[in-house]
């Protein structure tokens, strides 16, 4: 009897550490924090990594599919028609001036960029190149001749679409092939393709319509 008891004096020390162990690897081996899953804390789910090789990639999200992108003017609606018509008719007089019309026609006025202030005529004509507006009034000429894509936007099922032209505005510039690369070199130079590959955006002109014919946006940049 003594001796048993002194035995179990002896192993006691050396179970409670095994003890320990085996506790924080159970714990471990669950991937809990005091919030849930270690992985699932920070602002992004990630798939954990096992100490057998990386992440499982079948785990992982697949990416959203590319826009389909439309050419011409099939499939736009009479109120896009319209207002499509309304900007033609001011770069066909090359009147920038003329431009105000179709700006008067919303009652929620077009996006213009960050940098907009005042009368949108005035803006334009800073904007170009010659001081008349021209040189906008040639971008937007080249950006409605470009392909477009069809977005949804708010929770009205009858009106919720926008149309963007060029597409470039909503496409991966990684993903572009070589006929869209010579597209978008229609509307900028080498130089301005390759600075906005390095942002990873496109940056140039863009033209924003809803499916009402409300004239959306008018801008450079994002």
């Amino acid at each position: 009897m003594r001796r048993s008891l002194e035995t179990s004096r002896v192993a006691a020390p050396l179970l409670l550490p095994a003890l320990a162990l085996a506790l924080t690897l159970a714990l471990g081996a669950g991937g809990v924090g005091p919030s849930g899953p270690v992985w699932s804390q920070g602002a992004t789910a990630q798939t954990p990594k096992t100490k057998s090789g990386p992440a499982d990639k079948s785990a992982q999200k697949p990416a959203p599919p590319l826009p389909q992108v439309h050419y011409g003017t099939k499939g736009l609606p009479r109120p896009v028609l319209d207002m499509r018509e309304a900007l033609l008719a001011a770069i066909e007089a090359g009147d920038i001036e003329e431009l105000r019309h179709a700006w008067d026609l919303n009652e929620a006025k077009p996006d213009l960029g960050a940098d907009s202030k005042g009368d949108p005529v005035a803006h334009w004509k800073r904007l170009s190149g010659d001081g008349e507006g021209r040189e906008v009034l040639a971008a937007l000429s080249l950006v409605l001749d470009a392909g477009h894509v069809v977005l949804r936007s708010g929770p009205d099922l009858e009106n919720n679409q926008v149309y963007v032209w060029p597409y470039f505005a909503e496409w991966p510039l990684d993903k572009l092939t070589p006929k869209q690369e010579v597209e978008l070199l229609r509307l900028v130079p080498p130089a301005a393709v390759r600075e906005m590959k390095a942002k990873g955006r496109y940056t140039h002109w863009r033209l924003v319509i809803g499916a009402d014919g409300t004239w959306l946006a008018l801008r450079k940049g994002n």
